[in-house]
């Protein structure tokens, strides 16, 4: 399943900082769907994610009905981005066969 969205980047301080980018209500209905069968526990969904041709996997996290995506160090540092920016992101929820 393909999805492609754009969202804000947010940090969460937690004992150690987390940047996130949350999926729009529409992805994540979408996202919901077909989550029992990507789901691996946790109801964690595993993803392959692009932002601006940096390519990583990661798992969504469950978030108030919603989901967040994680971003590496790696990823934000390779496209620049900070707490604050927009990104474009398109995602592959990777079904569990």
């Amino acid at each position: 399943m393909d999805v492609v969205f754009t969202g804000l980047v947010i940090e969460w301080r937690g004992p150690s900082p987390f940047h996130f980018v949350a999926v729009p209500e529409e992805q994540a209905a979408d996202i919901r769907e077909v989550a029992a069968t990507a789901t691996y526990g946790w109801g964690v969904v595993p993803v392959e994610a692009d932002i601006g041709g940096t390519v990583f996997t990661t798992s969504l996290f469950p978030k108030d009905g919603g989901y967040l995506l994680p971003l590496k160090k790696a990823v934000r540092t390779a496209r620049g981005l900070l707490a604050g920016d927009d990104v474009t992101v398109r995602m592959t929820v990777r079904l569990q066969g």
